[in-house]
């Protein structure tokens, strides 16, 4: 209860934090060295450095728009994610709660997270399945026919979760856009199959893979190109 207490204490705080930085500019280095410094540890990226920089320098050079990521969890992608976008997009940030692979986030951390979105941004946390119907629609509600420069897959991690989710938002991202997949380094001590549905796909498109260590067990960025 006393460590609860504490947790929530220290969000708080990093919630005036973020205020003060709402619409502070940065680039993909800049917001490197913040997203790994002490100041926002509590919501640290689960990744590499070396592979996350690289993702980052991608989506700068995006300069996205309409932007989509499946996977909430921590939300220091999704930090990363309204930063580095259009002072005016749209992002979307879907999080099954109890979900198996780092999700789940409590509901009071909403306000804290929508914190993340500069003024002029529409950003929506959407609490659900990614593969349910009601989802889909929410989502194709929020984009009103318009398509996504950037989709970012990281929810359910077995080989028939993530092809689920790629074939559900495929139709979604705009030719030229960019879907990304996380963790497609193999997992030898879990059941994430993300390297398996990668392998089967990455060679009908232009793709990239940043991966600091094939033998590491973990993480690991992929890149495709509609």
């Amino acid at each position: 209860m006393f460590n609860s207490i504490r947790l929530k204490f220290a969000f708080l705080r990093l919630r005036y934090f973020l205020k003060g930085i709402k619409n502070k500019s940065y680039t993909f280095e800049s917001i490197m060295q913040e997203l790994f410094s002490k100041k926002l540890s509590l919501i640290q990226p689960w990744q590499y450095e070396i592979e996350f920089i690289k993702l980052l320098e991608f989506y700068s050079n995006l300069n996205p728009q309409k932007v989509m990521e499946i996977g909430t969890a921590n939300g220091g992608t999704l930090f990363a994610h309204c930063k580095l976008a259009k002072d005016n997009a749209t992002i979307i940030s879907v999080d099954l709660p109890g979900g198996k692979f780092g999700g789940g986030y409590p509901e009071w951390k909403t306000p804290i997270y929508m914190e993340f979105a500069k003024s002029g941004q529409k950003l929506h946390l959407i609490r659900g399945n990614s593969h349910a119907e009601d989802t889909v629609k929410k989502v194709k509600d929020i984009l009103r026919g318009e398509l996504l420069d950037y989709l970012f897959i990281d929810g359910d991690h077995t080989y028939d979760g993530v092809k689920k989710d790629f074939d559900t938002y495929f139709p979604f991202v705009k030719s030229g856009g960019g879907i990304i997949f996380h963790d497609i380094a193999m997992h030898t001590q879990s059941l994430c199959e993300v390297d398996k549905f990668w392998d089967d796909i990455k060679s009908g498109y232009k793709h990239h893979e940043f991966i600091k260590d094939v033998d590491s067990g973990k993480y690991g960025i992929g890149v495709i190109i509609k």
